[in-house]
């Protein structure tokens, strides 16, 4: 049986009409009895880069007792033109995180996956010093088991002040290996609390995308430091009430 860590974990195809665009990754959540997919506002689209798929594609596990089993899940992004996914902005920026709700019942039977949820999530942001030791899994680059179909862990740690909003930003840094197809990724420090716990880990960011500087490539290594936004505005985009409120205003045609 794998980690738990890992069935929380999927590899995003990201797709317009027939056209592979790109490969992505996130993960589940799971709050009032609804599954959402989470990843990066990039991943559904991008302005900058004229990246707009009209769905995706998420790896499933159809058979929890045999992971080299998989299928793919459709995952419609637009219904009549209007956005399927939640989002949520600050007081200085909308944030690069999206909340995608599954409807999980279309899911085989047998399917194996594991939801973060709310508890996993802290707003008191405490006790996460310069230096912790963090985990990235994810698929860099597309990289992954493709026997049993899971992601690999990047080791980083926590690279700026946690809980101070970097440049005004509503993320900290980490300094780790990332690579193009870990966006959307977890990252993750493990409890102290309860390491018995079914998915005994801490959520503390959603891994967004690298940094770099004008350097001179012959001389100087790439920065290595990397953008995760703080989980917990996961729980604001996910709230039912404002999620209801949206659903209202979207009806009757307000903003």
């Amino acid at each position: 049986m794998a980690e738990s860590l890992l069935l929380a974990v999927t590899r995003i195809t990201t797709m317009k009409g027939d056209k592979i665009l790109s490969e992505a990754t996130g993960f589940y959540f799971t709050r009032d009895g609804v599954v959402f997919l989470i990843t990066n506002k990039h991943v559904v689209r991008d302005e900058p880069t004229s990246h707009q798929p009209d769905r995706l594609l998420i790896d499933l596990h159809p058979d929890s007792q045999n992971l080299a089993k998989l299928t793919q899940f459709t995952l419609p992004l637009y219904q009549e033109g209007r956005p399927l996914w939640k989002e949520a902005s600050d007081r200085t920026s909308e944030v690069d995180i999206v909340a995608i709700p599954l409807d999980v019942s279309r899911f085989p039977e047998n399917c194996e996956y594991v939801c973060f949820e709310m508890e996993h999530i802290s707003e008191n942001l405490d006790h996460v010093e310069i230096g912790a030791s963090l985990l990235i899994p994810g698929f860099p680059l597309g990289f992954h088991d493709e026997l049993h179909h899971l992601p690999v862990a990047r080791h980083a740690i926590v690279a700026s002040s946690f809980g101070l909003r970097f440049k005004g930003m509503g993320y900290f840094l980490s300094d780790g290996r990332t690579h193009r197809g870990c966006s959307g990724a977890p990252v993750v420090t493990q409890m102290v609390s309860d390491p018995k716990h079914k998915l005994p880990w801490r959520l503390l960011g959603v891994h967004s995308s690298r940094f770099d500087v004008r350097r001179d490539i012959r001389a100087d290594e790439a920065l290595g430091l990397n953008s995760a936004w703080y989980s917990d505005i996961i729980l604001k985009m996910t709230d039912p009430e404002k999620m209801e409120e949206k659903n209202k205003d979207t009806t009757s045609g307000g903003e």
